[in-house]
């Protein structure tokens, strides 16, 4: 997959577009660039994604804006996934933020992405203080010579399938909500750091993945399997969250402890599904209570893998 970067996009060839922030790329997203890769095909165009970073009600009000589902890399390895050809990766600033509804269709849409089929969702709005919509889309259409097509809100149980029902879902601990949300479990990727080494010296060596934000969507001691070590993963245990016994900097970690594992994997790339939640994060009062605990959620974690060995 093509991925451009900057303030306006320039794309080589015509596309099919659709254009949103995809954080988390749950079934409702996948339901669209299902459409949109079919569409793309059929009408010999690139199938593109036009997305922004930072998100922008992390730019409007970053007190406020939600926790992310995916780091960026980890929204554009699942948009590939999904067959996207070009990703264009937007640079959400002061100056695009006052683009009004009809310099956006102008020049992003038509001279920037060459744009000939669009797909938005329901309730996609656009332009400076959000003026532009679905019917001004549909009014300008044939002057800028595309076709717009609005996609309605995806469902499931009466459910609306939405990154807010992901979150939700991975707040309350309830992974086999996400994983209908998400169609796969939800997974948090990053590269192996040093860290404290705490772990080694209590027994239970683990593995500290990178976190790119420093809200992770879920919190607590998991049952985990994780990818990058081995074809086919390896079982585990995992702590995301912000080790109040040891430290409570206010900082998450995500540490991996992988059961019958041995090695360096400083600097590799893991990514580390969370299967069940064994519990919520706890302070003890000393390590040695820690360390008895520990074992108890790597036995709790087994004998969840062990029954659950393809869930």
């Amino acid at each position: 997959m093509l991925v451009t970067r900057g303030f306006l996009p320039s794309s080589a060839r015509p596309v099919a577009l659709t254009i949103g922030n995809f954080d988390g790329v749950h079934r409702g997203h996948q339901a669209i660039l299902d459409r949109l890769v079919r569409e793309a095909r059929a009408r010999g165009l690139a199938a593109a994604v036009l997305t922004f970073e930072p998100h922008p009600r992390e730019f409007f009000s970053p007190e406020t804006a939600p926790t992310r589902l995916t780091s960026l890399r980890e929204k554009l390895e699942l948009l590939a996934a999904y067959g996207v050809d070009q990703a264009h990766v937007q640079r959400f600033d002061a100056r695009f933020a006052h683009l009004t509804a009809e310099l956006f269709m102008e020049r992003v849409l038509v001279q920037g992405l060459r744009t000939r089929w669009l797909l938005i969702g329901d309730d996609f709005r656009f332009g400076a203080k959000r003026t532009g919509d679905f019917a001004l889309l549909v009014e300008a259409a044939p002057h800028y010579r595309f076709d717009v097509v609005a996609m309605p809100t995806v469902v499931d149980g009466g459910l609306r399938v939405s990154s807010s029902a992901v979150r939700g879902a991975l707040a309350q601990g309830d992974l086999a909500a996400a994983r209908t949300l998400l169609g796969r479990h939800y997974s948090i990727s990053g590269r192996v750091i040093h860290g404290a080494k705490l772990g080694r010296q209590l027994g239970y060596a683990t593995a500290n993945v990178q976190l790119r934000h420093n809200r992770p969507p879920l919190t607590g001691i998991f049952a985990v399997r994780a990818y990058g070590t081995v074809e086919g993963g390896l079982p585990g245990v995992a702590s995301l969250g912000f080790r109040p016994t040891v430290e409570d900097a206010g900082r998450a970690l995500l540490e991996v402890h992988l059961f019958d594992f041995s090695g360096d994997l400083y600097g590799r790339h893991l990514r580390v599904e969370f299967l069940h939640k064994i519990r919520d994060e706890a302070k003890y009062p000393d390590l040695d209570t820690l360390k008895a605990q520990i074992a108890r959620d790597c036995d709790d974690a087994r004998d969840f893998l062990g029954t659950h060995a393809h869930g």
